[in-house]
This record gives structure tokens, C-alpha cells and sequence, in this order.
């Protein structure tokens, strides 16, 4: 879409784990999910032989996906994973993909609840760990953003 070079390994393997800070097998009660999940990153690309910065790489880009915006100047593979998880969870920006990509998107990976879902977990994080970047998101208006996300009425407008 904007040309950007990027490590396609490093951000799917980000992209894939960069919320298993949030489910009961990995949370932390003391740290925010991103962290929780950036750490098990560390963990799991050591099992996949990648050398100590690579993995450092993949806990930082988990990490940031939760702070304020990260321009893709500064970190591309942090940036394209914020840009995507605030369309999925918000809907943000969603009108710059092409409409054929996200009805195929759609169609092969139905959302199913997930807002309503991921609403739940980031409360919960919010209520547990009230300085955790997931309280500032719920503080500053989450459930409104989530239930407005245009992914869930994509198709069904008309």
C-alpha cells in the first residue's frame, strides 16, 4: 500500500503473538499484556533459533503495538502492526484498504464476536492493572470505538 520495507517474518511472528499477554495461560499479575506477550515472544523465537537481537526485535514491536503512534520512519514492523490491530479492534483507517480486500478478508476469517471478546480481556486487564496501557485504552472510550468498528457492519449495510 505505501511501499513500506519490512521484515515479513519478524511482523507476522509479532503479529501472532502480540496478544497472548491477554489469555489465562500467559497473563501476568504485575506486568500489562504487551509485555507479558513481548516476553513470550523472547521466549518462542529463541525456540526457533533466531539470535538475541532478532528476538529482543520481536518482544519491542509487541511492546510498542500499545503505545502512543510509532510512524513508520521510526520502527515499520511496530507501525504496520499498530496500523492493523486498530483497524481490527477499532476499525481505524479501515477505509484506506480496498473494500474487495476486506471482503475477502471477511470471508475467510469471519470476526465471530471478537469485539465484544477483546472488550472483555483489555477490561480485565484495566480493572487488575489500573496503570497499564490497556486502562488508558478503556478509559479513553474502547468499548465506543470497538462497538463503531466498521469491520463488523462491512457487508451488511444497504
Amino acid at each position: 500500500m505505501h511501499d513500506l520495507e519490512y521484515d515479513a517474518e519478524l511482523l507476522y511472528v509479532s503479529a501472532l503473538l502480540h496478544d497472548l499477554g491477554l489469555t489465562a495461560p500467559f497473563d501476568s499479575h504485575t506486568l500489562p499484556f504487551e509485555e507479558a506477550g513481548g516476553h513470550v515472544a523472547r521466549v518462542l523465537t529463541a525456540g526457533l533459533g533466531w539470535p538475541a537481537a532478532r528476538r529482543a526485535r520481536a518482544q519491542e514491536v509487541i511492546v510498542l503495538h500499545m503505545r502512543d503512534d510509532v510512524s513508520a520512519a521510526e520502527d515499520v514492523e511496530s507501525h504496520l502492526l499498530q496500523v492493523g490491530t486498530s483497524a481490527d479492534v477499532s476499525g481505524l483507517r479501515v477505509t484506506e484498504f480496498d473494500p474487495s480486500f476486506i471482503a475477502g478478508l471477511l470471508a475467510a476469517h469471519p470476526r465471530g464476536g471478537f469485539g465484544a471478546s477483546f472488550l472483555a480481556l483489555v477490561e480485565d486487564q484495566a480493572k487488575r492493572k489500573p496503570e497499564c496501557a490497556a486502562a488508558a485504552y478503556v478509559a479513553g472510550g474502547a468499548a465506543t470505538r470497538i462497538a463503531a468498528n466498521p469491520l463488523d457492519r462491512f457487508g451488511r449495510q444497504g
